[in-house]
């Protein structure tokens, strides 16, 4: 992995080996995403670490077309930070549907969502 290259670059290089990772930062534990150069509070010592996968869907839309529906969700990872994704193998969930992250690969590789059973 190029540790130098740019927050974007080393963060679509883990997707493509099948790995989602966010970043955190050292002194205060703080979780980052979108990848950037420095957090939320400034802080610049961002490490790259394993994401859980586990969140919560905050909200969700369809569109849908003639070639059929698509979902965009924003999830909330059990880190902190809220992303945009799908929760793939529907069209829709509720609001605070549990879900689990995975890689999903191809041309260009992405993080998708599956629902899961509610956590005790």
């Amino acid at each position: 992995m190029d540790e130098g290259a740019g927050p974007q670059k080393v963060y679509e290089d883990y997707l493509a080996r099948g790995r989602f990772m966010i970043q955190r930062a050292r002194a205060t534990g703080e979780y980052v995403f979108y990848p950037r150069t420095l957090s939320a509070s400034g802080e610049t010592d961002l490490e790259w670490v394993e994401a859980s996968g586990l969140g919560t869907v905050y909200a969700i839309t369809v569109n849908r077309s003639r070639d059929g529906s698509v979902n965009i969700a924003l999830v909330d990872l059990d880190e902190g930070p809220r992303m945009m994704a799908t929760v793939v193998g529907v069209e829709t969930v509720p609001i605070g549907t549990q879900v689990k992250a995975r890689v999903e690969r191809g041309e260009s590789p992405r993080v998708v969502f599956d629902p899961v059973e509610p956590r005790p």
